[in-house]
C-alpha cells in the first residue's frame, strides 16, 4: 500500500521523498548565531527517522535580527561553516533541507524562552534596541514583550531586504535545498502586513498593497538570487485571530502576489501579532489545515499545512484531500523523532527503508 502521506513530491529540481516535514521550530543554543552539537543531534535524528523535509529553526538575517542571544544566524562565513556538516548529514538520508531566514523586529531583544522569554532592559548588554513598523509595543503592559521599538526608516526597511538577499547568498553556500522567508508571528515582516500594528501613512503602510510592499519586495530580491531549481517558501500566518486583523481573503490575495514574485509553496501558520491573539490560538489550532487547504485552492500554489497534527491518519487525510502538499509536525516530532516511521507502520507502508539503513534493516519491514 502506498499512502499519500508517503507519495513523493517534486518541486522544481527538488524531490521531497514523503511529504512529512518537520516545522522549524527555536532551539535557543546557538552562540553568536553559530550553530552547535544540539543542532547536529536534533536536526540528525529527525533526518534519521525519515522526515522528509527538515526545516532549521528560525534563523535571523542580523545580530538584531534575532529574537534573542540564543537564536540561530545566518548573516557570516563562521555560521555558514557551521552549518555545512550538519546539512550535509541530513542530506544523508534522503532529506530535503530547509532553512527559515527572518527578522523578529519589535519581538526581539529578549530572554530565551528557556529563560522565560520576557524583553530585556534597556541598560542590559545582551540587549538592543528593537524595530518595527511603528514605535508601539507589542505589548506595553504585559510582563514580557513590553520594549516600544524604533520605527524604521525607508532606507532601513532598504538595509534589512538586503540583510535578507545576504542570509539567502549563505544558505546557498550552506547547501539548502528549500529557502523560507518569514512572515508570521509577530515578526517584522508580518507585523508591517497586518492591519493590526501597522498603521503607517508612507508607501509602507495604508491599504493591502501598500502593508505587502515590504515582504513583497524581499521576496523579489532574494528569488533573484535563489536558484529556479530550489524551492523558495512564505511562511505567513494565514489569520490574525484578532478582531480587525488578516482574515483569509486577505492572505489569499497576498498568496498571489507572492506566486508572480516566484514563490513556489506557502507554508500556512497563524496568529502571533499581537496579544490578543494568544488564546485564540490555541482554541484555533486544529483550523490552521483546513485554512491551508482555502489558501491553496485560491493561489494555486503548494502549501504546507501545520497546527496540532499528531497521528498519521489525520496527516494522510490532508494530503490525500488535497488540503495540504506536505503536513509539518513540531511539538509530535520532538516527542518522536521517528514519528515518520511509526505513521508508516500504522499506514500500512513498507517501513523498512523509513529509518536510516541502520535502524530498518532490525525493525523495518516490507
Amino acid at each position: 500500500m502506498t499512502a499519500s502521506l508517503f507519495s513523493p513530491l517534486r518541486i522544481n529540481g527538488v524531490t521531497f521523498k514523503n511529504r512529512i516535514g518537520m516545522s522549524p521550530m527555536c532551539q535557543y543554543s546557538s552562540t553568536d548565531g553559530i550553530a552547535a552539537d544540539w543542532h547536529m543531534v536534533h536536526l540528525g535524528a529527525r533526518a534519521a527517522g525519515g522526515v522528509g523535509l527538515i526545516m532549521a529553526e528560525c534563523t535571523a538575517v542580523s545580530s538584531k535580527g534575532r529574537i534573542s542571544q540564543g537564536c540561530a544566524g545566518l548573516w557570516n562565513d563562521a555560521q555558514v561553516e557551521a552549518l555545512k556538516p550538519i546539512v550535509a548529514f541530513q542530506r544523508q538520508f534522503g532529506a530535503v533541507t530547509g532553512t527559515q531566514i527572518s527578522h523578529s523586529g519589535r519581538k526581539g531583544s529578549a530572554a530565551t524562552a528557556l529563560e522565560g522569554g520576557s524583553h530585556l532592559d534597556m541598560d542590559d548588554p545582551d540587549g538592543w534596541q528593537n524595530v518595527g513598523p511603528t514605535s508601539d509595543a507589542f505589548d506595553p503592559d504585559g510582563a514580557r514583550l513590553w520594549k516600544a521599538p524604533e520605527a524604521l526608516t525607508v532606507a532601513e526597511i532598504l538595509d534589512i531586504q538586503d540583510q535578507f538577499v545576504h542570509s539567502a547568498k549563505l544558505a546557498l553556500e550552506v547547501g539548502y535545498d528549500l529557502l523560507e522567508v518569514h512572515c508570521a508571528h509577530g515578526y517584522l515582516l508580518h507585523s508591517f502586513l497586518t492591519p493590526l500594528v501597522n498603521t503607517r501613512d508612507d508607501e509602507y503602510g495604508g491599504d493591502l498593497r501598500g502593508r505587502a510592499r515590504f515582504l513583497l519586495e524581499t521576496v523579489e530580491k532574494v528569488r533573484a538570487v535563489w536558484p529556479t531549481q530550489k524551492v523558495l517558501s512564505v511562511r505567513l500566518s494565514v489569520h490574525d485571530f484578532a478582531q480587525g486583523g488578516l482574515a483569509l481573503e486577505d492572505t489569499a490575495q497576498v498568496g498571489l502576489w507572492l506566486r508572480d514574485r516566484g514563490v513556489d509553496i506557502l507554508d500556512c501558520s497563524g496568529g502571533g501579532a499581537v496579544p490578543e491573539a494568544r488564546g485564540a490560538i490555541g482554541n484555533r489550532t486544529a483550523e490552521q489545515p483546513d485554512m491551508a487547504g482555502i489558501i491553496r485552492d485560491a493561489t494555486g500554489l503548494a502549501v504546507m499545512a501545520v497546527g496540532g497534527i499528531t497521528d498519521a491518519a489525520q496527516a494522510d487525510a490532508l494530503i490525500r484531500s488535497s488540503k495540504a502538499d506536505i503536513v509539518l509536525l513540531g511539538r509530535e516530532m520532538m516527542r518522536d523523532p521517528h514519528w515518520t516511521f511509526r505513521a508508516a507502520t500504522e499506514l500500512g507502508v513498507d517501513t523498512r527503508h523509513v529509518l536510516a539503513e541502520q535502524y530498518g534493516f532490525f525493525v523495518g519491514a516490507s
